[in-house]
């Protein structure tokens, strides 16, 4: 089954007065590409986290957030009371000193304003059970994301059987006219020599040379290595994950044969056969850089 790498994940978890949340994200890449912002108490476990990403995604351009939520009571900022009462006594005090008046706005809005009066307090310290709980979210966030890749592998997988098989259909509405245009070749080339007067032609070497000609244009290696393409992208697909960059060369290998049967394809038919499947084959190309 194949997996995109495309995908999302978000999880949650109560702890306390705290809410821990893990959101991640991803994209296609040919490699993994690791971007994470991590809340500070959490800091000293990025790389456990990195690790936990890493086994699993394997590959991608991934975006890890992990962040706190706390209730209206304790997100409150505190005030520091010793630092507060202090600025009020040398106010007080400069006020006596130097005899002038109270100002006509209350002091306390001023010295709220006043350097390390508002402090907002960090917990210094992670717990192990703290750590437990942040884990699970983190762990919880990426198999939601492993989820969503799933699914849309499943998506990717039969839009890619159905782009094969018109492949293939396409490739057989090519046999008719492959075989009709011998005898256009063949009457083309007579035509034009019976056209030309007082010329004598040598019929051995005329049949000798129609037939290297046409073995020129002859397309059957071609068609017979396509299928083997189509064949082999099936078999990729049903091999299990990770296959994205090898499904990549086996399209590769498609558009040659398909650009050699287009260059000797002679006729307006055959080339709109070609065309044809060179769309789908576009849109296999398109898709299947989101395969992991």
């Amino acid at each position: 089954m194949l997996l995109s790498m495309t995908g999302y994940g978000k999880a949650s978890a109560e702890y306390g007065s705290k809410k821990i949340t893990a959101e991640i994200k991803s994209l296609n890449s040919k490699a993994l590409d690791l971007q994470t912002r991590i809340a500070p108490i959490y800091r000293e476990k990025e790389m456990d986290i990195r690790a936990m990403i890493s086994t699993t995604l394997e590959r991608g351009k991934v975006d890890f957030c992990l962040y706190i939520e706390r209730d209206d009571a304790s997100a409150a900022t505190p005030i520091n009371r010793p630092i507060f009462k202090a600025y009020v006594e040398q106010m007080r005090s400069i006020r006596d000193e130097m005899e002038i008046d109270d100002p006509e706005e209350h002091w306390f809005s001023t010295v709220l304003r006043l350097p390390d009066v508002m402090t907002k307090v960090e917990v210094a310290e992670l717990t192990d059970e703290e750590w437990e709980v942040a884990r699970s979210v983190v762990q919880q966030s990426i198999d939601h994301l492993m989820d969503f890749r799933r699914q849309e592998g499943a998506a990717l997988e039969k839009k890619f059987h159905e782009k094969v098989d018109n492949i293939e259909a396409l490739l057989g509405q090519i046999e008719p006219y492959e075989q009709a245009r011998v005898e256009k070749i063949r009457n083309r080339i007579v035509d034009a020599l019976n056209s030309i007067p007082e010329v004598q032609v040598d019929r051995n070497r005329l049949e000798q040379e129609m037939i290297y000609y046409i073995e020129k244009l002859d397309i059957n290696e071609e068609k017979q290595r396509l299928r083997n393409h189509l064949n082999y992208f099936r078999e990729t697909m049903q091999s299990g994950h990770g296959q994205g960059k090898k499904l990549g060369f086996i399209a590769q290998e498609m558009g040659r044969e398909i650009n050699t049967t287009g260059s000797k394809s002679n006729i307006a038919e055959m080339q709109n056969i070609v065309v044809r499947m060179k769309d789908e084959l576009e849109q296999i190309k398109e898709q299947v850089l989101n395969v992991m």
